[in-house]
């Protein structure tokens, strides 16, 4: 084999490997990032679901609702939530 064609072998085998690694990330990186923790650089715990599931469809809705309610009202459903949650008031020692 002349020589020009044994240097240019292993960049070639090279650019293969490498075109192969692009396509299997892009497909495993559409589910696996949902289960990488958020201290890994995963989503953060209030990232809305993703686009096209039955949780994104009611989550819309809640969202639409929650912006045609007048904002007196918002406003207390806010503090509802808050209470009913049990969160600690803001002059709470630890």
């Amino acid at each position: 084999m002349p020589k020009p064609f044994r240097s240019l072998l292993p960049l070639l085998a090279l650019a293969v490997g490498l075109s192969g690694c692009g396509t299997v990330n892009e497909k495993l990186s559409v589910g696996v990032g949902d289960y990488v923790p958020q201290w890994a650089g995963g989503l953060p715990a209030d990232a809305p679901p993703r686009a096209g599931t039955p949780q994104y469809d009611a989550y819309m809705k809640e969202r639409e609702r929650k912006r045609l309610l007048p904002a007196a009202d918002r406003e207390k459903e806010e503090q509802a939530q808050k209470g009913a949650t049990g969160t600690p008031s803001s002059g709470a020692v630890r």
